[in-house]
């Protein structure tokens, strides 16, 4: 894997790339990084498959957006970086951006979606691993717990309490899953804020690639009724489902994603 440190729109970003051959892009999720395809890597090593995964701004190694950003900025990163010329000069991205496989895994699935949705003539075929964009009763519970955060501050500050501070604040962020903004950055929780708040669901029919829609049946963050309805709604899309599999479908079942991957590009064949 050869690992670069590129400008993009003026954020110093890392970009990771594996392979040669047709280019494959792929967005990672929220709190993850590049090296959440290390598995899909893995699986695609003796194919003819240029894997490409940026660790996206705010995550991994790249710094940070200048602002709190929505989906459409993130969009529009990712499509400053496709059509980048200095960038496929030097071989640190896309080579051909007329045509790029997408394949994005929870948040990165809705920058992918906002993407193809877009019309954006570059993408030949989008893979969605577990993808996030579609409201869920969670993300009230998420800020419901927020409040609950607040409030429960207050409450610690009580004589004889406070000692109960740091396993109270577990407690309550491991029942509400908020992991992921209790540890972001100042920045990063207003942006996560606008992500979430965000329902892609109208931009489903207009996606009009090639689709390949990968879930797991246990998947507690982006349920597979969010799959099955995607699969509705996007119209050449196909729907593969994996038993007893979680939110990590990416690197849990990156062999037989592989494998779908290889059909649908024909490589090999």
């Amino acid at each position: 894997m050869e690992k670069k440190r590129v400008n993009i729109n003026g954020i110093s970003t890392v970009v990771t790339i594996t392979g040669q051959g047709q280019d494959l892009l792929c967005l990672h999720g929220w709190g993850a990084s590049h090296e959440s395809f290390d598995e899909l890597r893995h699986a695609l090593r003796d194919d003819p498959v240029r894997v490409i995964a940026p660790d996206l701004p705010g995550f991994g190694e790249s710094d940070e957006p200048p602002g709190s950003w929505s989906v459409d900025d993130y969009v529009d990163f990712v499509e400053s970086g496709i059509r980048n010329p200095a960038l496929r000069q030097a071989q640190d991205g896309i080579r051909d951006p007329e045509n790029v496989s997408l394949l994005a895994h929870s948040f990165g699935g809705r920058i992918a979606i906002k993407l193809a949705a877009r019309g954006y003539p570059s993408i030949s075929h989008l893979y969605l691993c577990a993808a996030a964009g579609l409201r869920q009763k969670r993300y009230l519970k998420r800020e419901v717990g927020h409040l609950i955060s607040k409030v429960g501050k207050s409450v610690l500050k009580i004589p004889g309490l406070k000692i109960c501070e740091g396993a109270t604040k577990k407690i309550l962020y491991k029942v509400l899953r908020a992991h992921d903004y209790e540890q972001a950055s100042p920045l990063m929780k207003e942006t996560m804020i606008k992500v979430i708040n965000e329902d892609l669901e109208p931009y489903l029919d207009d996606i009009k690639v090639p689709t390949d829609l990968f879930w797991g049946t246990d998947d507690c963050m982006t349920p597979l009724s969010d799959g099955v309805l995607m699969n509705k709604k996007i119209v050449q899309s196909r729907l593969h489902t994996y038993k007893n599999v979680r939110h990590r479908v990416h690197g849990d079942r990156a062999e037989e994603i592989a494998d779908v991957i290889r059909k649908s590009l024909n490589l090999g064949l």
